[in-house]
């Protein structure tokens, strides 16, 4: 059986072209990094570490190869000949990656191939609806029948967590990932075309915006919570704020509000969620892993984007009759840093104009001001203390 992971980057490498391979399954990358490509085709085979607190474990993935991108035939003829397909590449890259995928579905049409499966793991609500559009702008209305015959763009929660790779980290093989050891990977049972492919870790589930919702509104909301923070106090690593008591707690609070949404628009038990966030905390506070706030925190803009981790849990919220006083004041601290980096001045003008910008919230609405409210509050060296207080006091009292 053959898999192609379309992306040799820490995810496609350090999680699902595992995944693949633990399944029995021959990887072919898909990269148009060269060194990482020669690397792999010299190789054979590369080193996924898994990090804990006081001990490592290498694990090696044995009988993969690589083909480069911008080779469209040989990406092409990949695509038209494997069994199952999977994608990281990063949202902004979907489209440059759409005609490459286009073209090996046409050779898989005039092949007489079966159906195939294509499992998205982006960052990204609706990613199937926006890569089916990406894709059939490349097929012929013939080619288009086939696609929604046989083609299944499966949305994927993508919850291990990699960190940047650093030098030493790499221990001597540019090709090793590190990587934490959650290795969980929830699926759209629904999308599948065909008979589900039988993977070590995948979760096919019904009803699966839960699950999209839950990794981006409680996981990435919660981890950019104490990312923004945490570069508020200065701190570098994600594990340093989440040792913050006042940090923690906003975070923790902030992921319960959102917890409390999801639950009442899905009916899922909200001591599931719960627990789920407890395990996300600790997972935040593995100091192995080395993940830094500036990671985590990154594209400040994208990230307090209208339907994103913070805006959009804010709106997720409002939808179920929750406050989200503990979320907004995230979105406060995301604001506060991205004035800071695009070094726009601190001042509530500038606020205003940037967060209705960005995150298409009108200026008087209930939202946005109370973003505003602890965007300034940040911005006159408040006390986080002061932050929960008010916050505590504005929001859901049932779950602090």
């Amino acid at each position: 059986m053959r898999a192609v992971m379309y992306g040799a980057g820490n995810i496609g490498r350090g999680f699902i072209g595992q995944l693949f391979a633990s399944s029995r399954y021959e990887v072919t990358f898909i990269d148009v990094a060269d060194n990482v490509i020669d690397a792999i085709n010299r190789d054979g085979r590369y080193p996924v570490r898994i990090l804990s607190e006081d001990a490592f474990e290498d694990r090696w993935v044995d009988g993969v190869k690589a083909v480069n991108g911008n080779n469209k035939e040989a990406a092409a003829l990949a695509i038209a000949e494997c069994n199952v397909m999977a994608t990281a590449v990063g949202v902004r890259v979907l489209p440059f990656i759409a005609p490459v995928i286009a073209a090996g579905i046409k050779k898989r049409l005039e092949a007489g191939g079966g159906a195939l499966n294509i499992i998205i793991c982006e960052n990204l609500i609706n990613a199937n609806k926006i890569l089916e559009g990406l894709i059939k702008d490349h097929l012929s209305e013939e080619e288009k029948c086939f696609f929604d015959e046989r083609v299944g763009l499966v949305e994927a929660s993508i919850g291990r967590m990699v960190p940047i790779q650093k030098a030493e980290m790499q221990d001597g093989n540019p090709l090793r990932v590190c990587v934490e050891a959650y290795g969980f990977l929830p699926v759209d049972k629904d999308a599948f075309k065909g008979e589900i492919p039988q993977i070590a870790g995948m979760y096919p589930f019904d009803n699966f915006d839960f699950y999209i919702q839950r990794k981006l509104f409680v996981h990435n909301m919660g981890h950019a919570t104490c990312a923004y923070f945490g570069m508020v106090k200065g701190d570098e690593y994600i594990y340093q704020t989440v040792r913050r008591s006042s940090i923690l707690f906003i975070a923790q609070n902030a992921m319960l509000e959102s917890a409390l949404a999801l639950s009442a628009e899905f009916n899922k038990p909200l001591p599931d969620l719960h627990f789920h966030i407890r395990d996300l905390l600790n997972r935040f506070s593995n100091k192995a892993l080395g993940d830094t706030c500036a990671r985590v925190g990154g594209d400040t803009a994208r990230k307090l984007g209208p339907e994103d981790r913070l805006v959009g849990a804010i709106k997720c919220c409002a939808g179920q009759g929750i406050t989200p006083a503990f979320i907004s004041a995230g979105a406060g601290a995301a604001l506060y840093v991205h004035l800071k980096e695009k070094q726009l001045g601190q001042n509530r003008e500038a606020a205003e104009t940037v967060l209705s910008t960005i995150s298409g919230l009108a200026r008087e609405s209930e939202e946005a001001k109370r973003i505003i409210l602890f965007y300034a509050m940040i911005c006159e060296g408040a006390d986080f203390k002061d932050i929960i207080a008010l916050a505590a006091k504005t929001g859901n009292k049932q779950i602090i």
